[in-house]
């Protein structure tokens, strides 16, 4: 019987300053099975760059069940959880995070360092940049590149470890619409022709309809999930009404906080 990639029992990420605290995640369960593409979408501060943080073994749950492929994630040491985020995630971010003193080629085969060896490594990192259309650019730097160009290396990179799951944090945030499209397609490709899993945190409704599965956060907690052609597919595209502006106000200054509990945490768990 095949098992989820993702498996998350009422999971909690809550950060405390003084007597106060913030429930950035607040008893989230899901399950995601191998081969979907899906979408979480949310307001800021709803709470999905934090779960998509602990999906990926960036952030520790304050409490909840957390299970990666099999692998029980929830408690591991912080040696064992960089194993496993290592092996099992691919990460696409907003900002590309491509080393500038590297070429395309060497970008993408940073993950091979920290990952178990394979002596093909090289071969497999030529073909992914063949994949992702770059070969004539194989050895050219970041900042030789376009936008585009630099999120294609950015995915080749995030396979070269063949990962369980593909994260995806605002992956088209800094793309014009046609590179835009191009990433969709390119993401729909592999999760079509290779099986891959995708995850997508976006905002953007266009982003979303191009998944098959779109979970919707509000104040840390799942406020719908549908699939494609389910009849409430729309209305999560669409989105939840905003709040008033004095909710709105008082919310900023708690997610703020709950960011930057993020940022610390996470350096602390990615630290060596």
């Amino acid at each position: 019987m095949t098992h989820p990639i993702i498996l998350a029992r009422d999971l909690h990420k809550v950060y405390r300053r003084g007597s106060s605290e913030v429930r950035a995640v607040d008893g989230i369960s899901l399950t995601v099975m191998p081969g979907e593409f899906l979408a979480i979408m949310g307001r800021s501060g709803s709470g999905k760059t934090t779960l998509l943080d602990l999906v990926g073994c960036l952030l520790r749950p304050t409490s909840g069940e957390l299970v990666l492929d099999g692998e029980p994630v929830s408690g591991a040491p912080d040696a064992k959880l960089a194993a496993i985020r290592a092996a099992k995630v691919g990460f696409v971010f907003q900002e590309f995070n491509l080393i500038p003193t590297l070429n395309a080629l060497e970008n993408v085969m940073l993950p091979l360092r920290y990952g178990p060896r394979r002596p093909n490594g090289r071969a497999e990192a030529i073909e992914l940049i063949g994949r992702v259309g770059l070969t004539e650019r194989a050895h050219h730097r970041p900042a030789e590149l376009s936008g585009g160009e630099q999120q294609r290396v950015a995915i080749a990179r995030a396979l070269i470890n063949r990962p369980a799951v593909i994260l995806a944090d605002e992956p088209t945030g800094e793309l014009d619409s046609t590179s835009s499209a191009a990433l969709l397609a390119m993401l729909r490709g592999l999760n079509a022709e290779r099986g891959m899993t995708i995850i997508v945190v976006t905002h953007d409704p266009g982003v979303a309809g191009a998944t098959d599965r779109v979970v919707r956060l509000s104040d840390g907690r799942v406020l719908s999930d549908v699939r494609r052609g389910d009849p409430g597919w729309a209305a999560a595209l669409r989105g939840e009404p905003r709040v008033g502006a004095a909710a709105e106000g008082s919310g900023g200054a708690r997610r703020a906080w709950a960011r930057l509990g993020e940022l610390l945490e996470r350096r602390r768990v990615s630290r060596p």
